[in-house]
């Protein structure tokens, strides 16, 4: 559906369950297969629009920026390819040569701890070739791992054209990293992606 607020020219909500499910981390099967099909069909008529990229992303909790307390999903239609995502395309994730796998997956796609994470539990879910259902999939486990871990921590989703990068927000991002682009993760990849794997996941 439209997004009531939007930013951009066209923005749109993908609403997870017609039940009432407060947190990614609740959705059954189905549901990850619902929102893939719908992610995949909006692409489709994006593309169809005139719109050659859509960043589906997924805000969750207040901290990360989610209104709302159903769980959900945006879809921003652009123009072009944003500025993080040419970057990408010039660097080809080189960052991610050096991660910390979690041996959390589903066939070929896998969750990594990103060896130099923004914020503590930062973490990329990749796969060649990359399957989205199956990413969301692993990304709701990893999501359940890090609630049994750190609580019903909020946290920023998105999804670029090969992978699923995800943000938790356990880190307030101050001057030094605003400023100097240098950011301060108190938590190594190594414990982290540790931590994660002995986790025992709950919704």
């Amino acid at each position: 559906m439209p997004n009531l607020y939007p930013a951009f020219e066209r923005q749109e909500v993908v609403v997870h369950s017609p039940r009432h499910v407060r947190t990614f981390a609740e959705l059954s099967d189905p549901e990850i297969d619902a929102i893939a099909t719908a992610w995949h069909a909006r692409r489709e008529a994006a593309r169809a629009e005139g719109f050659p990229y859509v960043l589906a992303l997924i805000n969750e909790g207040r901290a990360a920026g989610s209104s709302l307390p159903h769980s959900h999903s945006q879809l921003v239609w652009l123009r072009e390819p944003p500025p993080e995502v040419a970057r990408e395309v010039t660097t080809g994730l080189a960052e991610l040569n050096a991660r910390e796998d979690l041996a959390l997956g589903e066939g070929p796609v896998r969750a990594v701890v990103h060896a130099a994470g923004r914020a503590p539990y930062e973490t990329v879910i990749l796969g060649e070739p990359f399957d989205l259902r199956r990413a969301l999939v692993v990304l709701r486990d990893v999501v359940r791992r890090l609630r049994a871990v750190e609580g019903p921590v909020p946290w920023n989703a998105w999804l670029h054209e090969n992978h699923l990068e995800l943000v938790p927000r356990l880190s307030v991002f101050a001057g030094i990293e605003l400023g100097a682009g240098i950011y301060i993760n108190t938590v190594a990849p190594e414990d982290a992606a540790a931590a994660l794997r002995a986790a025992v996941p709950y919704a």
